[in-house]
């Protein structure tokens, strides 16, 4: 089946909104809704009489995320709620000594500040730099950096610039270092190919919501495996056991997988969910995702610059941008054009201060289009 016929039978949104918001919350496809149909009808009429059949399901999707990060192996692979989760298991697991710092940018979303701020109360600085001050975002972290630099904790794609980090600098840096590398990777996964070898990333994590096209309450974490013991835990429960299943068991020994930070039950209905999601993903092919989610931006920013006043946000520049335009128009009030675009169906964000829109890959030129016109029209 073609891409185009792909598109056309999973992707039904409402033909009256412009969806430009995939860096926030992305529709689903047609078949991750079904899947959330089944297994709901199973629930309803079954009760969990597959389970072990649903466990089979968890197992497969372990699998497609190890395929889609490039893990060395499916052990190195949790299921968490969410991006949040992920990385306060990284900062509060970390044995931190007084005088250790962390560096990060001044760009981050919340989820990627607030664990690593908390680390004051041992002693750790958390160093937010700037990535628009005349050097290269890479240059500027890097020099940030210093020997008590434990960690460098950085988005893959800044949510709000759109501006897209050469991970490969960064994690190369780190390595030779003896830096911990921590990459957020949430505006990445799902529109760009990832590959947490090459980068040399210690931890990885994303939720599932954005351009992966599944559900809230689920996400990927992805620790090194030579790390993953030295990491304290501080959730504990039933699941993360090496023995898991046997309820009568005294001992207390954890898994030695990634399996021992899921501390209780597994998501079943997102798991479901997401393995929809991302087979649809491995059937288009991420190369071809890419291809057109960077074709799409390309055309969206040749459009925008035809409108008076208009200031990018973002980069212009490849491969400095991915999925994300964000812009200000001069003597324009952002927050309220925001509104007027939203109540004309014009789905968007507003974020770094101006409008951001994100397309994904099946986003068609006739949908920018008449996003532009609204825009226009808007102003």
């Amino acid at each position: 089946m073609t891409i185009e016929k792909i598109i056309k039978k999973e992707f039904l949104l409402d033909e009256s909104i412009l969806y430009l918001n995939h860096a926030a919350v992305s529709p689903w496809p047609q078949r991750t809704a079904d899947a959330v149909h089944r297994f709901a009808n199973e629930n309803t009429t079954l009760g969990a009489t597959n389970y072990l059949v649903w466990l089979e399901k968890e197992a497969e999707l372990r699998q497609q995320l190890k395929r889609l990060i490039n893990a060395p192996s499916v052990d190195d692979i949790s299921l968490l709620k969410n991006t949040s989760e992920a990385l306060s298991v990284v900062a509060e697991g970390i044995e931190w000594q007084t005088g250790d710092n962390i560096v990060s940018s001044d760009e981050e979303f919340p989820s990627n500040r607030l664990p690593w701020l908390a680390q004051a109360k041992n002693g750790v600085a958390f160093r937010q730099v700037s990535l628009s001050k005349g050097r290269s975002p890479e240059e500027a972290l890097i020099d940030a950096c210093d020997d008590k630099t434990r960690l460098l904790t950085i988005s893959s794609i800044q949510y709000g610039t759109g501006t897209c980090l050469n991970l490969t600098v960064l994690g190369e840096y780190c390595y030779e270092n003896n830096i911990l590398f921590c990459v957020d990777a949430i505006q990445s996964l799902g529109a760009l190919p990832f590959n947490c070898q090459t980068i040399k990333a210690d931890f990885v994590m994303a939720d599932a919501h954005k351009w992966l096209l599944g559900p809230e309450g689920i996400a990927l974490f992805y620790c090194k495996a030579e790390i993953r013991d030295s990491l304290n835990l501080h959730q504990f429960g039933w699941h993360m056991v090496k023995d898991v299943g046997n309820y009568d068991s005294k001992e207390s020994g954890y898994a030695d997988s990634g399996r021992r930070f899921e501390c209780g039950s597994p998501n079943m209905l997102g798991i479901h969910a997401l393995s929809a999601s991302l087979s649809l993903i491995e059937e288009i092919g991420i190369e071809n995702i890419s291809a057109n989610i960077i074709n799409n931006i390309s055309y969206l920013i040749d459009l925008l610059k035809n409108i008076p006043g208009l200031t990018f946000v973002s980069p212009t520049i490849k491969p400095h941008y991915a999925g994300i335009v964000t812009f200000t128009i001069e003597g324009t009030n952002m927050p309220e054009l925001y509104s007027k675009l939203m109540k004309n169906r014009l789905i968007c964000a507003n974020r770094a201060g101006g409008i951001r829109f994100s397309p994904h890959f099946y986003t068609s030129r006739k949908i920018i289009d008449n996003s532009l016109e609204v825009l226009v029209s808007s102003i």
